[in-house]
């Protein structure tokens, strides 16, 4: 809803970047913990996640005013990312330990960007507003963490299960914030 919305407006007007950026780089790791482990739910459903966030981040990108900043975070998180490759690639020759510090990596990510769209937790308390969350997010959030984390318990995974409980806890309190001040109760400041 929030890429058509930007294509219907041709305005990037209170969508948040830093959720689709961190849930994009996210991808990509999941990908490669995927193919180290041979997991093709894992690839399948990563492959097709960051194809689609890389979209968003393009619409984005074309409809920003401040391009320099989009485009400055976008290519700091591809450096990690390139830089976390060649560690995982290069340094570590055990697929085991190479697994296990990429499932590592891979956690630290997904809990980073179940957190992202709370970085704006004091301004939506100060204005009692929750323009700036996406309610559609909220609750793919919510399914996606919900069964992620249902599906790494039954793998007996704990770096699929682990950082997919704040997506639920996250989700959980944005609901909240939606109830407590519903958007159509906005206040203009």
């Amino acid at each position: 809803s929030d890429l058509r919305q930007m294509l219907a407006t041709k305005s990037v007007e209170n969508i948040q970047f830093l959720p689709f950026l961190t849930t994009d780089v996210n991808n990509l790791s999941w990908l490669g913990y995927g193919c180290l482990k041979q997991d093709w739910t894992l690839i399948t459903v990563n492959t097709i996640g960051a194809a689609l966030q890389t979209l968003y981040i393009l619409a984005y990108l074309c409809y920003s005013p401040a391009k320099c900043p989009v485009l400055l975070r976008s290519l700091l998180l591809l450096a990690v990312l390139a830089a976390g490759y060649g560690y995982f690639t290069l340094l570590i020759p055990d697929v085991r330990t190479r697994l296990a510090h990429l499932g590592l990596f891979c956690s630290v990510f997904t809990i980073s960007m179940y957190l992202s769209p709370l970085a704006d937790l004091a301004k939506i308390v100060r204005t009692k507003s929750t323009r700036c969350l996406s309610f559609p997010l909220t609750v793919t959030t919510f399914l996606a963490s919900t069964s992620w984390t249902l599906y790494g318990l039954q793998l007996h995974d704990p770096y699929i299960t682990v950082p997919n409980v704040p997506g639920i806890v996250t989700s959980v309190m944005r609901f909240w914030l939606f109830w407590r001040y519903p958007p159509g109760q906005d206040r203009s400041y």
